[in-house]
């Protein structure tokens, strides 16, 4: 199996993993919207988790970094606000792509894989 890259590779790869999970859930009466709910949820905390751990160090090393930055402070707010806000929404929007797709799933199809 080859590597997942980046947030969708990850999510997807998950959601592959789960199949068998998500096919009892949907068997048991799981709506569409909780299953992607879940799986955007999951890879929202995820997000949120690199997010605080990358604004923590890009604070932390701004310092270091003063003489490389042009046209941008070391502690600019637009930066620190704009960046991760962007991040986020593409990470969204890559989470609810295999959300969609476990959504979807014939439970015995799912059950059987």
């Amino acid at each position: 199996m080859s590597m997942p890259v980046g947030i969708y590779g990850v999510l997807s790869y998950s959601v592959t993993e789960r199949t068998r999970e998500i096919g009892v859930r949907v068997a048991v009466g799981a709506q569409p919207a909780q299953i992607t709910g879940m799986i955007v949820g999951g890879g929202a905390r995820l997000v949120a988790a690199g997010t605080a751990m990358g604004i923590a160090g890009a604070l932390a090393l701004s310092g270091l970094l003063k003489g490389l930055l042009f046209g941008v402070g070391p502690r600019d707010v637009a930066t620190y606000v704009a960046v991760p806000a962007l991040l986020g929404i593409v990470a969204l929007i890559a989470s609810y792509i295999p959300a969609r797709h476990a959504a979807s799933m014939e439970p015995m199809s799912a059950l059987r894989e």
